[in-house]
This record gives structure tokens, C-alpha cells and sequence, in this order.
């Protein structure tokens, strides 16, 4: 089993990810945001990756089922039911909805990575049963960083090194990448304070000075959301149902 880690999704193209497994990570905060909306209840999220496209498929979905959510530049969209902060997609608001999700970076990955064979979404919160899962699943897997406008973030490559860490816990004879391997050593060297870290890393600054300094604290939690989204069908959906309805933070 071999672990690879891509720093930002600039480095690869859709194709490079036809028939692998992948795992797309983007802390602060379409997964983790994805993570908490699945996990309270709703149908599905639909990752897109521009606005336009988002406004076309909610033009065609049954009213009052489907919401628009996502944010440009920490921001939340015109004309959009939702932002992106996790705190908006709560078991009151998204149960029995889909979602369809446009960010400035993390649908944009998922969306490129569409062509796997198996793509997960992975966050702080649900990390160890994407680990457990992968562990099982026992095939190579590439973990896509979703990086901040094609640059390297430090957030989601702590993420990524503690996948990989929790995955050789549960697995031998696993092989590392360069680029595991230094996730690894970053997660190891920042990853005891994950609170402090995120809101000191440039994506972390901008959310605080645009006042989801909330956000940054919630995105930090490990454990607690034990369900595993996958990809399908241009979906995200949980290929495994959580234990209680809701996760109240």
C-alpha cells in the first residue's frame, strides 16, 4: 500500500486520478464543512467548480430541496442560501437536502479528482474512519491537498501527514512518497497544537480578520463525526451512517 501526498491540485491533471483512490482534504473548510453537512442529516453535497455552474444546476433541482452554498474569497456569495462556514449547515437547516458546493478551493479538488476510482472526503473531525476505511480498502491512495488558489497550505498537509500517520498505525509494510513523508514530519512538528496552527497559517489570518475566528476552533476538532463521505455520481454521499443524527461541536 503506497501513500501519496499532492501539496495543492496544480501539480496534476483530472486524468492523473483516472482509476486510483484519492482522498481530497481542505481543512479551512469545504471538507470539513462537507464533513459537518453530511453528518447532520443532509442528502448529499454537490461539489461544483464555478458559480455559474452552481446557479445552472439549482435552475434544474426540485424547489425548496436543494440549497446553494459556498463562499469566494472567505465571502459568502449573492444570491446563495449558505457560506461556507460549518456553523450554517446545521440538522435544523440541511437535513434532507442537497447541497450543491461552490469554494474557492475545495470543490474545485474534488471536482478534479472526479475521475477515481474511489475519492473520499476527509477533514480533522472524520479522519480516523477515512484511515480505517483506507487501511481496509487496502490500495494505493493519493491524498489531494486542496491548498489555497493552487499554493501549498500548511493546514491541509498537516491533515494529509495525520491520515497518513493514522493509517500506518492500523497497516504494515506501508510505503511512503517524498512528499508523505514530509506531510508526516509537519504534522509531527505542528500538529500538537492543531487550533494554534490553523489560525496562525495565511488562510487561517484572513478567516479570523474576516471574523470566522469560530470557524478556526470548530475546523481543529479531531474525531467525533465517524462517517466516511464518498464520491459518486457527481455526489458526495456517506458510505457509512454516523451513530447519532446530529454533531452539536
Amino acid at each position: 500500500m503506497k501513500l501519496n501526498v499532492h501539496f495543492s491540485p496544480a501539480q496534476t491533471d483530472e486524468l492523473y486520478f483516472s482509476g486510483k483512490t484519492s482522498v481530497v482534504i481542505d481543512v479551512l473548510r469545504a471538507t470539513t464543512t462537507i464533513v459537518t453537512a453530511l453528518f447532520n442529516g443532509a442528502r448529499e453535497v454537490i461539489p461544483v467548480n464555478s458559480i455559474e455552474f452552481a446557479m445552472k444546476v439549482s435552475g434544474n433541482a426540485f424547489g425548496g430541496q436543494t440549497l446553494l452554498g459556498g463562499e469566494r474569497n472567505t465571502k459568502k456569495i449573492e444570491g446563495f442560501q449558505l457560506g461556507n462556514s460549518p456553523f450554517e449547515y446545521s440538522h435544523e437547516v440541511v437535513a434532507g437536502k442537497s447541497i450543491i458546493l461552490f469554494t474557492t478551493n475545495g470543490s474545485k479538488a474534488i471536482v478534479k479528482a472526479k475521475f477515481s476510482e474511489n475519492l473520499y472526503v476527509c477533514s480533522f473531525q472524520n479522519i480516523q474512519s477515512v484511515a480505517q476505511h483506507l487501511a481496509e480498502l487496502n490500495k494505493d491512495v493519493e491524498i489531494m491537498c486542496a491548498g489555497r488558489v493552487g499554493s501549498f497550505c500548511i493546514d491541509d498537509t498537516i491533515c494529509a501527514g495525520k491520515l497518513v500517520t493514522e493509517i500506518q498505525k492500523l497497516k504494515e509494510d506501508v510505503e511512503l512518497t517524498d512528499s508523505s513523508k514530509a506531510s508526516v514530519v509537519l504534522s509531527k512538528s505542528y500538529g500538537k497544537s492543531i487550533q494554534k496552527i490553523l489560525a496562525e497559517c495565511e488562510h487561517g489570518k484572513l478567516l479570523i480578520e474576516n471574523g470566522f475566528e469560530q470557524d478556526i476552533a470548530y475546523c481543529a476538532k479531531l474525531g467525533g463525526m465517524e462517517i466516511i463521505p464518498y464520491f459518486t455520481g457527481g455526489m458526495v454521499k456517506i458510505l457509512s451512517k454516523p451513530r447519532n443524527n446530529e454533531f452539536h461541536g
